[in-house]
């Protein structure tokens, strides 16, 4: 295809630098075009969860964004008396990392661009603002504002955020409502408090948020009441007072930013326009209160970014692009609902309602089972895909673990413990227990496994890894923490093929595999 690139991100958020990321393993022509001189380097999202983890060692880049994040951020909630009545402290592993952790956004992005220099085929380009752009049957042409010559893509990802000139452009309605309230988010340097974790404090006389993040970083969010903070300035005189109860010298500390906001809840009527397909903010934006708006954009690059690796490459059709916003779409919007509700039960500002909320959440605390349900976030949506890129076999659909992100736990793989996707790599993967599922494929489903890379395990106990590696010419991992054993076993199905984003894509019997494989490849429109 004679265009400058395969594919064109517009924005250089975490959303479209990870998707530059998983293009570049795939070794496909990819330009980022960043308005802004330089990377955002003040605080924005400060939670970042497990799943988004796992996308980042995916990118093969997570040893360096450790190093900015507080792994097992509890987040305690206090009464209308200042007294914590809730504490969510999850404990679950299930994808090889902590659910709740604390980050510095400004630090992660900036390793997840310079990760861009690994790849020849990528160009990160700053000080390029989209003016306009048109699409036809074969590519996307972008012109720019300031001159720059314009540029063409076979397709373009817009993650210019929330207020996406892309999606404007489009006439993609954005629908949901932004809150009546304002808030204020104040970002300190050298934390004039110190104490660890999050506390949510649901006072009606001022709602307020304080959040301890790594490298001594203090944030507090307050609301503002009518009057306050006029025309969105924050007076210093404002600060102060909005401080002073919560600190020993509010005059004395090292203030990085304070700004108001807004909390939004909106959504995309689609994701796609053609060779447009919409990501992050431009596609969804949600409250604050569960932060999950930087993690729902990091579900949708990894979701993204291998189809569009597969339609670059020629292995599949145009088609499976639609999947995206088929799978993606439905879980923004329950999250959005999420965050909206959690934002009316924790910021009342009516006494009684506050104390009609207090006492329903100690009755809660009383039953063990609905207490463990919450504070072990359990309430979280998990995706779960119901239609897409995904196989249900018949009469297997309503409790199957297709559409659903596989388990990550820790694994044998003969020289100590790794964490399973370790052993998979990027691509797709076929994990088999206790068996050889090359037995059963036939010459159909063993071309599509060599066209689409897919790499080919089994899983055995650990006492019996070590014999099995002996006599099989496979890879062979040993089922470190049990875990692999009970997933199969719920399932009762022996083996499972993974996607690059690590979800489900279908579950077989060893019998049944290439079966399995041929309708994946149909409904996924991977080509013959």
């Amino acid at each position: 295809m004679n265009t400058d690139f395969d594919v064109a991100i517009a924005g250089a958020g975490p959303v479209g630098l990870l998707i530059a990321n998983f293009l570049g393993q795939r070794g496909i022509r990819t330009v980022i075009l960043e308005q802004l001189p330089e990377l955002i380097d003040y605080p924005r999202g400060v939670g970042i969860d497990d799943e988004t983890l796992r996308t980042i060692q995916a990118a093969g880049l997570i040893d360096s964004v450790m190093e900015h994040v507080t792994p097992n951020q509890i987040m305690h909630f206090t009464s209308s008396s200042g007294r914590i009545f809730a504490s969510l402290q999850p404990t679950t592993d299930e994808f090889g990392f902590p659910r709740r952790n604390s980050f510095i956004q400004p630090l992660v992005d900036k390793v997840l661009a310079d990760g861009l220099k690994r790849y020849p085929c990528v160009d990160l380009r700053f000080g390029q603002e989209v003016a306009a752009f048109e699409q036809d049957d074969d590519r996307v042409s972008i012109q720019f504002t300031g001159g720059q010559p314009p540029l063409t893509a076979r397709y373009l990802v817009a993650c210019d955020g929330g207020n996406s000139l892309i999606r404007r452009s489009l006439g993609i309605k954005f629908e949901g409502r932004t809150a009546a309230n304002r808030w204020i988010v104040v970002d300190i340097a050298n934390d004039p408090l110190g104490a660890p974790d999050s506390f949510l404090h649901g006072r009606p006389s001022r709602p307020y948020v304080s959040i301890a993040l790594p490298h001594g970083l203090r944030r507090f969010e307050f609301m503002l009441f009518d009057g306050e903070a006029p025309d969105d300035v924050v007076s210093d005189e404002m600060l102060h007072s909005l401080l002073q109860p919560l600190i020993a010298r509010p005059d004395d500390i090292d203030l990085i930013r304070a700004r108001v906001y807004r909390h939004n809840g909106r959504l995309a009527e689609r994701f796609r326009d053609g060779r447009i397909i919409l990501a992050g903010d431009a596609a969804h934006i949600m409250p604050v209160w569960q932060g999950q708006g930087y993690n729902s954009g990091v579900r949708d690059a990894f979701n993204l970014a291998w189809k569009l690796a597969l339609v670059v490459d020629n292995k599949a059709n145009d088609s499976l692009l639609d999947t995206y916003g088929a799978e993606r779409r439905e879980h923004a919007r329950a999250m959005i609902s999420l965050s909206e509700a959690a934002g009316v039960i924790f910021s009342p500002t009516n006494r009684i309602v506050a104390k009609f909320r207090d006492a329903l959440v100690r009755l809660i605390g009383i039953i063990p089972s609905i207490r463990s349900y919450f504070l072990e976030m359990r309430f979280k949506p998990m995706p779960r895909y119901k239609e897409g890129a995904l196989f249900y076999q018949q009469g297997y659909a309503d409790n199957s673990a297709v559409g659903r992100m596989f388990i990550q736990p820790l694994v044998d793989r003969g020289d100590g413990p790794a964490k399973l996707d370790e052993v998979l790599g990027n691509g797709f993967a076929l994990l088999a227990w206790g068996v050889d599922p090359r037995r059963w494929l036939d010459d159909e489903a063993l071309r599509i496994v060599e066209d689409l890379g897919i790499k080919i395990i089994s899983a055995v106990p650990t006492t019996q890894a070590a014999f099995e590696r002996k006599r099989a010419d496979l890879e062979i991992v040993g089922d470190h923490q049990g875990r692999l054993k009970t997933w199969f076993g719920l399932q009762n199905r022996a083996v499972v093929l993974l996607r690059p984003d690590r979800f489900v894509a279908a579950i077989s019997s060893p019998q049944d595999v290439s079966h399995a494989i041929k309708e994946f490849a149909r409904i996924a429109s991977i080509k013959p």
